[in-house]
């Protein structure tokens, strides 16, 4: 059984995100042999996420899925992103906390996570920090690239600091 189960997994990955209905159809039947199974837990629970932008029905789907398996660490950069987008800010702190001590875990994911939750409460020197712990957490050139997007976005997005010799000669042309 698990075999078939795992065939409705592959089919329902091969369609997603491209033929969504084909993708629910195979999740629904592997959920039907197996109930519990994380993988098919996680794809339902983006394709509320993401494509249906049903974020509490994602977060139960998630939170289901880690019932199952506290240790599915695939879940928990999904999972983390859809409380986010959902600014439930508290929990995906809790959440983040958690997820860094699961074994196995993709802690560049999760710190990169970490700092969009610091960016989107405008903790910007926070989120550079966790991206700096993204970076050591980075295995593979891609990644890094994309961390070091991030680092770029949230730098522009930083208060610029006036320089001290600009305001000193704004001063001296006001007496003037």
């Amino acid at each position: 059984m698990a075999t078939l189960v795992n065939n409705y997994i592959f089919k329902a990955l091969d369609a997603y995100p491209y033929e969504l209905e084909e993708a629910v159809e195979a999740l629904n039947y592997a959920l039907a042999y197996d109930e519990k199974n994380c993988t098919a837990l996680l794809l339902l629970g983006r394709i509320h996420a993401e494509v249906l932008k049903e974020y509490e029905k994602a977060k139960s789907i998630y939170a289901e899925a880690l019932v199952h398996n506290m240790n599915a660490f695939e879940v928990y950069p999904h999972y983390i992103k859809v409380l986010i987008w959902n600014e439930d800010y508290e929990e995906a702190g809790k959440l983040i906390e958690f997820a860094l001590t699961i074994k196995g875990a993709d802690k560049a994911a999760i710190y990169v996570a970490k700092a969009q939750l610091f960016e989107q409460e405008k903790k910007y020197k926070e989120a550079l920090k966790s991206l700096k712990q993204a970076k050591i957490h980075t295995y593979n050139n891609d990644y890094m690239y994309d961390v070091e997007r991030e680092e770029e976005r949230i730098r522009g997005k930083m208060p610029k600091k006036k320089r001290k010799k600009e305001t000193k000669n704004n001063h001296k042309k006001k007496k003037s």
